[in-house]
């Protein structure tokens, strides 16, 4: 079994990485591989809504990670989105990736645990914990919880690592997520994924 942990600051081993790193060693302790992503410093393009990955799976768009990103979720097991918060939101870079990966990949990506992750300063870590989650809950993904909101604090890596609290938090979100990836494992041989109804109801408030 793989967790992709995707690392949605530009900052390769900045505070991020340094929470989800933390988790990686968990997960590690408990037989899971880990493998992290890094979604750089190069532009990613936003969607431009033109709905070629409904035919597809994939993006239209080939000339940054999206697409290398929906692969990678698609052979994990399950996968955590990592993210600093900017102006009480996450990484924009990330959203962009995030937006495409799901409208384009999503439907692929069911019954794959999830978590999400912040790392910020002092503030703000609330209301992007919530923006990365509902990607998540949109795309039939079972969310791993922890012991407290999945956030650290700290302005550095090395004031990250004195969060003894924060890093707790990713240490048990590592053992959670763990956990249901083995109980999933188990229940493949008894317990059928929920049957889904075969037309999609949407509803549209203006007629």
């Amino acid at each position: 079994m793989e967790v992709l942990l995707i690392n949605g600051s530009p900052r390769k081993s900045g505070c991020t990485f340094t929470a989800l790193s933390e988790i990686a060693g968990e997960l590690e302790k408990q037989n899971i591989a880990t493998r992290i992503f890094q979604i750089g410093t190069k532009a990613v393009r936003g969607c431009v809504a033109c709905r070629q990955c409904s035919k597809t799976g994939r993006c239209c768009h080939s000339d940054d990670s999206v697409n290398e990103c929906i692969g990678l979720i698609q052979k994990a097991d399950g996968v955590i989105v990592g993210s600093p918060v900017y102006y009480a939101s996450p990484n924009g870079a990330l959203l962009a990736l995030l937006d495409r990966v799901f409208y384009a990949g999503g439907g692929a990506f069911a019954y794959k645990p999830a978590a999400a992750i912040v790392s910020c300063r002092r503030g703000g870590a609330a209301s992007a914990f919530d923006a990365l989650n509902k990607y998540f809950t949109i795309s039939d993904m079972p969310v791993v919880s922890s012991q407290y909101w999945n956030g650290v604090h700290g302005n550095t890596p090395e004031e990250v690592r004195q969060d003894l609290e924060g890093l707790q938090v990713m240490r048990t979100l590592g053992r959670n997520m763990a956990w249901l990836l083995k109980c999933i494992d188990v229940a493949k041989t008894t317990v059928p994924y929920p049957e889904k109804e075969t037309v999609r109801q949407r509803t549209n408030f203006i007629r």
